[in-house]
């Protein structure tokens, strides 16, 4: 079993922000797979499901971004789950728009919501990050929690669909081939 996390913030009027990738991923391969609908459970929205012959189960957790961590805490203790079962999806300023990178381990790059699952299971978990890049003349906080121009929502929009598509890849452990299907 594995748990795939989707890192955002609740709410209507987060919905559509560069901070809610992580939301906006999880929503595609729930629909992408025909899950059950959401859920609530574990300080958060469940949808379960199977993806490549793995049953799935999918996290949104409605703690907020910055508390992220207990709520997937709560999700690994209930499923009784390592943090090597876990994918966490998230948006990255460090990326250029659209581009998306998949690492194990390692430092939160600055990203609340990853501090703070670190800080609760340690950084021994898959981390799908997502690219949103910066703006540097904007305060990071209202850029992330501002809504991405209709260039920029174009090509979201499309990464978002070849993450759905392609997450047999990655469940099965095909990484490099994952990424590779996302470019262009």
């Amino acid at each position: 079993m594995r748990l795939l996390v989707g890192l955002g913030n609740p709410g209507t009027e987060y919905a559509a922000t560069r901070h809610n990738m992580g939301f906006m991923a999880v929503d595609a391969i729930v629909h992408r797979f025909s899950f059950s609908d959401w859920k609530k459970s574990c300080k958060g929205l469940i949808a379960k499901g199977e993806i490549a012959g793995e049953k799935i189960v999918i996290l949104k957790p409605e703690t907020y971004m910055n508390l992220s961590g207990e709520s997937v805490l709560a999700a690994l203790s209930f499923y009784k789950l390592t943090p090597k079962d876990v994918v966490v999806f998230h948006d990255d300023l460090a990326l250029p728009v659209g581009k998306v990178k998949v690492k194990t381990s390692g430092s939160a790059g600055g990203h609340n919501g990853v501090k703070n699952i670190d800080t609760h299971i340690g950084p021994d978990y898959m981390r799908v990050r997502i690219g949103v890049d910066q703006n540097h003349a904007i305060d990071t906080v209202d850029y992330v929690l501002g809504k991405p121009s209709p260039d920029e929502q174009k090509v979201l929009a499309e990464t978002i669909q070849k993450i759905a598509n392609n997450m047999e890849l990655l469940i099965q452990g095909d990484d490099q081939t994952f990424m590779n299907r996302l470019v262009g």
